[in-house]
Protein backbone atom coordinates (compact mmCIF):
# COMPACT_ATOMS: atom_id res chain seq x y z
CA UNK A 1 0.00 0.00 0.00
CA UNK A 2 2.83 2.09 1.14
CA UNK A 3 5.49 3.27 -1.29
CA UNK A 4 8.28 5.97 -1.61
CA UNK A 5 9.57 5.70 -5.17
CA UNK A 6 13.39 7.00 -5.98
CA UNK A 7 14.03 8.65 -9.24
CA UNK A 8 15.73 6.29 -11.82
CA UNK A 9 17.87 7.06 -15.59
CA UNK A 10 17.12 3.87 -16.62
CA UNK A 11 13.36 5.55 -17.14
CA UNK A 12 14.40 8.75 -18.97
CA UNK A 13 11.52 11.08 -19.36
CA UNK A 14 9.42 9.20 -16.81
CA UNK A 15 9.32 11.13 -13.43
CA UNK A 16 9.37 8.24 -10.45
CA UNK A 17 9.71 10.91 -7.50
CA UNK A 18 6.05 11.14 -6.12
CA UNK A 19 5.30 9.47 -3.05
CA UNK A 20 1.87 7.54 -2.94
CA UNK A 21 0.56 8.24 0.30
CA UNK A 22 -0.03 11.65 1.74
CA UNK A 23 0.55 10.37 5.57
CA UNK A 24 3.25 12.41 7.22
CA UNK A 25 6.48 11.04 6.83
CA UNK A 26 7.76 10.46 10.64
CA UNK A 27 10.31 8.01 12.00
CA UNK A 28 12.93 6.02 10.15
CA UNK A 29 11.23 4.08 7.04
CA UNK A 30 13.52 0.61 6.16
CA UNK A 31 13.89 0.52 2.36
CA UNK A 32 11.36 -1.71 0.90
CA UNK A 33 14.23 -4.26 -1.09
CA UNK A 34 12.04 -4.17 -4.19
CA UNK A 35 14.30 -3.37 -7.23
CA UNK A 36 16.01 -0.93 -4.79
CA UNK A 37 13.02 1.28 -5.07
CA UNK A 38 10.56 2.37 -2.41
CA UNK A 39 10.77 2.16 1.64
CA UNK A 40 8.72 0.25 4.16
CA UNK A 41 6.16 2.24 6.11
CA UNK A 42 6.45 3.40 9.65
CA UNK A 43 3.87 2.30 12.41
CA UNK A 44 3.23 6.08 12.37
CA UNK A 45 2.08 6.36 8.43
CA UNK A 46 -0.25 2.88 9.27
CA UNK A 47 -1.68 4.31 12.35
CA UNK A 48 -2.74 7.45 10.15
CA UNK A 49 -4.06 5.14 7.86
CA UNK A 50 -5.60 2.72 10.25
CA UNK A 51 -8.56 4.70 11.32
CA UNK A 52 -11.49 2.00 11.29
CA UNK A 53 -13.83 1.36 14.18
CA UNK A 54 -15.30 -1.95 14.11
CA UNK A 55 -19.30 -2.76 15.01
CA UNK A 56 -18.42 -3.87 18.44
CA UNK A 57 -16.13 -0.58 18.98
CA UNK A 58 -12.99 -2.36 18.53
CA UNK A 59 -10.74 0.83 17.65
CA UNK A 60 -12.49 3.79 19.41
CA UNK A 61 -10.35 6.37 20.61
CA UNK A 62 -10.16 7.83 23.88
CA UNK A 63 -12.75 11.02 24.62
CA UNK A 64 -15.93 11.60 25.78
CA UNK A 65 -19.01 13.98 24.07
CA UNK A 66 -22.72 14.62 25.23
CA UNK A 67 -25.70 15.18 23.40
CA UNK A 68 -25.86 19.20 24.43
CA UNK A 69 -22.23 19.15 23.43
CA UNK A 70 -23.18 17.24 20.46
CA UNK A 71 -25.76 19.90 19.45
CA UNK A 72 -23.60 23.37 19.46
CA UNK A 73 -21.16 21.30 17.23
CA UNK A 74 -23.99 20.22 15.03
CA UNK A 75 -25.34 23.78 14.71
CA UNK A 76 -21.61 24.63 13.42
CA UNK A 77 -20.70 21.86 11.15
CA UNK A 78 -23.89 19.77 10.23
CA UNK A 79 -27.53 21.96 10.09
CA UNK A 80 -26.10 23.92 6.88
CA UNK A 81 -26.79 20.12 4.97
CA UNK A 82 -29.00 18.14 7.28
CA UNK A 83 -31.09 20.56 8.93
CA UNK A 84 -31.59 21.60 12.43
CA UNK A 85 -32.82 18.78 13.05
CA UNK A 86 -31.91 16.25 11.16
CA UNK A 87 -34.73 16.16 8.71
CA UNK A 88 -32.47 16.74 5.69
CA UNK A 89 -31.64 20.02 3.74
CA UNK A 90 -32.07 19.60 -0.56
CA UNK A 91 -31.01 17.16 -1.18
CA UNK A 92 -28.53 16.09 1.52
CA UNK A 93 -29.86 12.98 3.39
CA UNK A 94 -31.76 12.92 6.70
CA UNK A 95 -30.65 11.64 9.54
CA UNK A 96 -33.70 11.40 11.80
CA UNK A 97 -37.12 9.87 11.45
CA UNK A 98 -38.33 7.19 9.39
CA UNK A 99 -39.31 4.79 11.93
CA UNK A 100 -41.34 1.66 10.39
CA UNK A 101 -40.76 2.77 6.54
CA UNK A 102 -38.26 0.06 5.69
CA UNK A 103 -41.17 -2.26 3.87
CA UNK A 104 -42.57 1.06 2.17
CA UNK A 105 -42.15 1.30 -1.41
CA UNK A 106 -40.04 4.72 -0.61
CA UNK A 107 -38.14 4.02 2.84
CA UNK A 108 -36.45 6.33 4.44
CA UNK A 109 -32.73 5.00 5.73
CA UNK A 110 -31.89 7.45 8.28
CA UNK A 111 -29.58 6.74 11.94
CA UNK A 112 -32.56 5.75 14.08
CA UNK A 113 -34.82 3.66 10.80
CA UNK A 114 -31.89 2.02 9.28
CA UNK A 115 -28.11 1.49 11.28
CA UNK A 116 -27.57 -1.68 12.80
CA UNK A 117 -24.79 -0.32 14.84
CA UNK A 118 -23.81 3.17 16.67
CA UNK A 119 -19.87 2.89 16.76
CA UNK A 120 -20.35 2.54 12.75
CA UNK A 121 -22.30 5.79 12.89
CA UNK A 122 -18.98 7.15 15.02
CA UNK A 123 -16.48 5.62 12.15
CA UNK A 124 -18.42 7.42 9.31
CA UNK A 125 -18.63 10.73 11.33
CA UNK A 126 -15.16 10.17 11.70
CA UNK A 127 -14.09 9.57 8.17
CA UNK A 128 -16.30 11.50 6.01
CA UNK A 129 -17.88 14.41 7.84
CA UNK A 130 -18.41 17.47 7.72
CA UNK A 131 -19.01 17.15 4.00
CA UNK A 132 -16.43 19.79 3.31
CA UNK A 133 -13.72 19.33 5.63
CA UNK A 134 -13.83 15.18 6.37
CA UNK A 135 -11.38 14.28 9.41
CA UNK A 136 -11.15 17.86 10.59
CA UNK A 137 -13.16 17.48 13.26
CA UNK A 138 -11.70 15.88 17.40
CA UNK A 139 -12.35 12.55 18.63
CA UNK A 140 -14.39 14.37 21.46
CA UNK A 141 -16.39 16.36 18.99
CA UNK A 142 -17.11 12.97 16.95
CA UNK A 143 -18.32 11.36 20.03
CA UNK A 144 -20.71 14.57 21.03
CA UNK A 145 -22.32 14.46 17.48
CA UNK A 146 -22.84 11.01 17.48
CA UNK A 147 -24.77 11.58 20.74
CA UNK A 148 -26.91 14.67 19.50
CA UNK A 149 -27.64 12.44 16.50
CA UNK A 150 -28.86 9.48 18.25
CA UNK A 151 -30.59 11.77 21.03
CA UNK A 152 -32.62 13.25 17.88
CA UNK A 153 -33.77 9.34 16.96
CA UNK A 154 -34.77 8.62 20.57
CA UNK A 155 -32.23 6.23 20.66
CA UNK A 156 -30.04 7.64 24.29
CA UNK A 157 -31.60 9.68 26.16
CA UNK A 158 -30.35 13.76 26.78
CA UNK A 159 -27.73 12.97 29.19
CA UNK A 160 -26.51 10.23 27.37
CA UNK A 161 -22.26 10.61 27.03
CA UNK A 162 -20.77 8.99 24.29
CA UNK A 163 -17.12 7.57 24.64
CA UNK A 164 -15.54 4.12 23.94
CA UNK A 165 -17.32 2.14 26.81
CA UNK A 166 -20.91 3.39 26.12
CA UNK A 167 -21.05 3.22 22.44
CA UNK A 168 -21.16 -0.23 21.62
CA UNK A 169 -23.38 -1.01 24.66
CA UNK A 170 -26.04 1.41 22.34
CA UNK A 171 -29.11 -1.01 20.90
CA UNK A 172 -30.08 0.04 17.47
CA UNK A 173 -33.66 -0.41 16.49
CA UNK A 174 -32.96 -2.41 13.20
CA UNK A 175 -29.94 -3.90 15.02
CA UNK A 176 -31.83 -7.35 14.02
CA UNK A 177 -33.04 -6.33 10.91
CA UNK A 178 -29.73 -7.65 8.69
CA UNK A 179 -28.94 -10.98 7.37
CA UNK A 180 -25.25 -11.70 7.86
CA UNK A 181 -25.69 -15.58 6.49
CA UNK A 182 -24.56 -15.83 2.83
CA UNK A 183 -27.76 -18.07 1.41
CA UNK A 184 -25.95 -18.46 -2.05
CA UNK A 185 -24.48 -22.44 -2.71
CA UNK A 186 -20.97 -23.23 -2.25
CA UNK A 187 -20.02 -23.60 -5.76
CA UNK A 188 -15.98 -23.90 -5.56
CA UNK A 189 -15.12 -27.38 -6.40
CA UNK A 190 -11.71 -29.26 -6.08
CA UNK A 191 -10.25 -29.53 -9.43
CA UNK A 192 -10.07 -33.08 -10.96
CA UNK A 193 -6.79 -34.21 -11.88
CA UNK A 194 -6.98 -37.86 -13.16
CA UNK A 195 -9.46 -40.10 -15.23
CA UNK A 196 -9.63 -36.78 -17.24
CA UNK A 197 -11.66 -36.37 -20.86
CA UNK A 198 -8.49 -36.67 -23.51
CA UNK A 199 -10.82 -34.61 -26.21
CA UNK A 200 -13.54 -32.24 -25.49
CA UNK A 201 -16.07 -31.51 -28.17
CA UNK A 202 -18.88 -29.11 -28.68
CA UNK A 203 -21.75 -30.64 -29.03
CA UNK A 204 -24.34 -27.61 -30.18
CA UNK A 205 -23.83 -23.82 -30.24
CA UNK A 206 -25.86 -20.90 -31.18
CA UNK A 207 -24.05 -20.22 -33.94
CA UNK A 208 -26.42 -19.89 -37.23
CA UNK A 209 -29.95 -19.81 -34.92
CA UNK A 210 -29.71 -15.84 -34.85
CA UNK A 211 -30.26 -16.01 -31.58
CA UNK A 212 -27.41 -13.13 -30.84
CA UNK A 213 -26.51 -10.52 -33.69
CA UNK A 214 -23.32 -11.19 -35.56
CA UNK A 215 -19.98 -9.14 -34.38
CA UNK A 216 -17.68 -10.66 -36.76
CA UNK A 217 -19.38 -8.35 -40.14
CA UNK A 218 -21.42 -5.65 -40.73
CA UNK A 219 -23.83 -4.51 -37.59
CA UNK A 220 -27.10 -6.24 -39.76
CA UNK A 221 -25.64 -8.85 -40.60
CA UNK A 222 -27.16 -12.06 -39.36
CA UNK A 223 -30.28 -10.00 -37.78
CA UNK A 224 -33.24 -11.01 -39.26
CA UNK A 225 -36.47 -8.57 -39.46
Amino acid sequence: MFSFLKSSRALPGICLGVALVSAPMTGVAEPAGHYGYGASATEEQIAAWDIDVRPDGMGLPEGSGSVDEGMQVYETYCSSCHGAFGEGMGRYPKLAGGDGSLAEDRPEKTVGSYWPYASTLWDYIHRAMPFFAPQSLTDDQVYALTAYVLNLNYIVESDFVANKETLPEVVMPNQDGFTWEDPRPVVSNERCMKDCKESVTVSDSAAGKNLTPSTTGPLDEGITE
